[in-house]
């Protein structure tokens, strides 16, 4: 972790919302009064005291660049979790340590190809400011958003990518769950499933570029899987918590 290399910053958590239980966003305003520079997908190192030390918690990104001074992180509070549990325990008006942006998890200009992104939980965090940028850019090609969560109370910023879908006739958003109540109208099963039925078997186009984002060893997979299959390295990237 590269935080010792920039001296740390303050900010205070002005915002919470709520999603579930264990599910919610904080929203940071920088006590200097700057608007933070970074790019959409990279992290934020949080400064954590916590049972007498200094926890550093990497937590991306979940804000758009350009939509002002707060910045929002989207976190699960773990069963275990020192960390999780010590920033579920804030209150407004808290101050927090950090450093950064950090990252090269990133889109600043889209490639020129098909753009395909894959979230797996509160994975969808980074990913949903680069999907943004690149539906804000001039890139004509097809962009699509699979988000895999436990059920439908975790498909964060559902609405959200919904409406994008409806403005954007260029771009699909897919809500995937494992295990869906009767009714349920999306896809079911697991992530890897569809990538390598959808991106693997399905055609034999190679240009597609993915951005991949959740937790273990299920985003490696998925990286080996597409990489094995024929996508360029440079063309899979992915961050794995």
């Amino acid at each position: 972790m590269p935080s010792e290399a920039r001296p740390s910053s303050v900010a205070v958590l002005e915002r919470i919302v709520q999603y579930t239980a264990d599910t919610r966003s904080l929203f940071l305003r920088p006590v200097n009064g700057q608007r933070m520079l970074f790019q959409p997908g990279q992290f934020l190192s949080l400064l954590l005291p916590v049972d007498g030390e200094i926890l550093t918690r990497p937590y991306s990104i979940a804000s758009y660049p350009e939509d002002g001074d707060l910045l929002e992180i989207c976190l699960n509070e773990v069963p275990g979790g020192k960390g999780s549990h010590y920033l579920f325990s804030l209150a407004i008006s808290a101050q927090i340590n950090f450093t950064g942006p950090w990252g090269t998890f990133k889109i600043d200009a889209p490639p020129a190809a098909e753009c395909v992104f894959v979230a797996d939980g509160t994975g969808i965090a980074p990913i949903r400011p680069m999907i943004r940028r690149v539906l804000e850019s001039e890139h004509p090609f097809p962009v699509s958003l699979l988000h895999c969560a436990e059920d439908e109370l975790h498909l964060l910023y559902r609405n959200e990518f919904s409406a994008w879908a409806r403005q954007h006739s260029r771009f699909v958003f897919e809500p995937l769950l494992p295990s869906p109540p009767d009714g349920w109208r999306g896809l079911h099963g697991t992530l890897r499933e569809h990538v390598e039925a959808r991106y693997v078997h399905g055609d034999a186009d190679r240009s597609r570029h993915f951005y991949i984002c959740g937790v273990g060893m299920p985003v490696t997979h998925l990286r080996d899987l597409l990489r094995g299959a024929g996508y360029q390295r440079r063309a899979v990237q992915y961050e794995k918590w």
